[in-house]
């Protein structure tokens, strides 16, 4: 069929995106890793630059768990017993007791009663979310919150949705009694740790103010958080925001990701037992979608064990010392950044073409780091995107500060 008029029109919104410097690009193709060695971390390959070594300074995986040979040796052992896909979705075939024993792992790590898994992160928001909103839900959402949360509010349909400035607790407050007698509903929507900044919502004081008000909805007010980038990779024992924060496990349906700091793949939410019970009958994503793998599930369960280890809380403080290294060297070299303990570094450079220069200098040099412009950031907080993880170096940290300087210089 031919679609020749159609791809000229979408050809020139593309070169449109182009033009203003927004465009993602052509994505790098990674053709193989080298493990880590001689005091550096891990280096790959990618296809067109032959054997240069690249530091990918821009990955999500917190703990460099992917790389960690029990952790393949599960998911190895798993899919050898089970195979490598699950063959359905789970109220048709089934499901694999590797899924079952993830889930309850999940919900003892994070204090709650229960928990499902889904293929990601994303659709676990997606149907999460659809799920708990009711024609009489009134939805309060942080305005900095992830793609997620603001696709899911348009596809959940509630009666009312209102946004409040990032953290702007006085805000949301005023939002929570203006929606008092006006639903049976209450749901309260931000992300743990905001994806672009670095920075973490005040759990414990939006705690505080639902205590306040929670008594004059009939269906109560529903804090819910997506943790992806905290949970795993955030406080002393990877619990996340609401162990930083202190909120005493005060999330009521808290949304994770399997994809970021535990390594593997997949999405999950940790709730009570009659809130896991009715999403297992109402969340689309979950019904309608496969499950992750066993082999994924078994390398998951390996990782949460790790966490809850000696050795677990060894790389959780190593992290945390070379994110500390690094945001400091940053400052010392005069970059604006925005802080936090978090190993999220956001260099603010504010101006596109500039992130664009500075991407390109850095992947000349072997160090691979991503640019945020406009519309995935607001116009004027273009953004290098930097992230620390577990199998950085002090070498490595050293390494990407030196090319800060002399991007600096010239």
């Amino acid at each position: 069929m031919a679609l020749d008029k159609l791809g000229t029109a979408l050809t020139k919104e593309v070169e449109a995106l182009v033009t203003k410097g927004t465009a993602k690009g052509k994505e790098d193709i990674i053709v193989g890793v080298k493990k880590p060695e001689g005091g550096k971390g891990p280096r790959y390959y990618l296809k067109g630059h032959g054997e240069k070594e690249f530091l990918r300074f821009n990955s999500n995986s917190y703990l460099g768990m992917s790389l960690q040979e029990d952790i393949i040796k599960a998911e190895e052992d798993a899919s050898r017993d089970y195979g490598v896909g699950p063959g359905a979705v789970r109220f048709i075939n089934g499901t694999f007791k590797a899924h079952r024993d993830l889930e309850k792992k999940l919900a003892e790590f994070h204090k709650k009663e229960d928990g499902m898994i889904f293929s990601c992160a994303y659709t676990a928001m997606i149907g999460v979310f659809n799920a708990l909103t009711s024609k009489e839900t009134i939805i309060i959402s942080d305005e900095l919150n992830h793609n997620c949360i603001i696709n899911a509010m348009k596809l959940s349909r509630p009666k009312e949705k209102k946004i409040y400035k990032h953290n702007d607790m006085a805000q949301l407050e005023s939002f929570i009694a203006e929606a008092v007698g006006k639903c049976q509903r209450l749901l309260i929507i931000t992300d743990g740790i905001f994806s672009m900044r670095g920075d973490y919502a005040p759990l414990t004081e939006i705690k505080a103010i639902i205590k306040k008000y929670d008594n004059e909805f009939p269906e109560n007010i529903i804090l819910m958080v997506d943790d992806s980038h905290g949970v795993g990779a955030f406080g002393a024992t990877g619990r996340g925001t609401e162990e930083i924060t202190n909120c005493d496990y005060g999330i009521d349906v808290l949304i994770g990701t399997l994809g970021k700091a535990f390594g593997v793949n997949g999405g999950y939410v940790v709730t009570t037992e009659a809130v896991t019970r009715y999403l297992r009958e109402k969340a689309v994503t979950y019904i309608y979608s496969n499950p992750i793998t066993v082999g994924e599930a078994a390398a998951c369960l390996r990782v949460v064990e790790f966490l809850d280890s000696d050795q677990g809380e060894k790389r959780l403080e190593h992290l945390s010392r070379l994110t500390k290294k690094y945001e400091d060297g940053c400052k010392e070299l005069g970059f604006e950044i925005i802080e936090s303990e978090h190993p999220i570094v956001p260099l603010m450079i504010r101006d596109t073409q500039k992130t664009a220069a500075l991407v390109q200098f850095m992947k000349e040099h072997g160090v691979l780091v991503t640019g945020l412009n406009f519309p995935v950031v607001p116009e004027g907080d273009q953004t290098i995107r930097c992230q620390v993880n577990g199998n950085h170096t002090e070498a490595d940290i050293d390494y990407v500060l030196s090319l800060l300087k002399k991007f600096k210089e010239q």
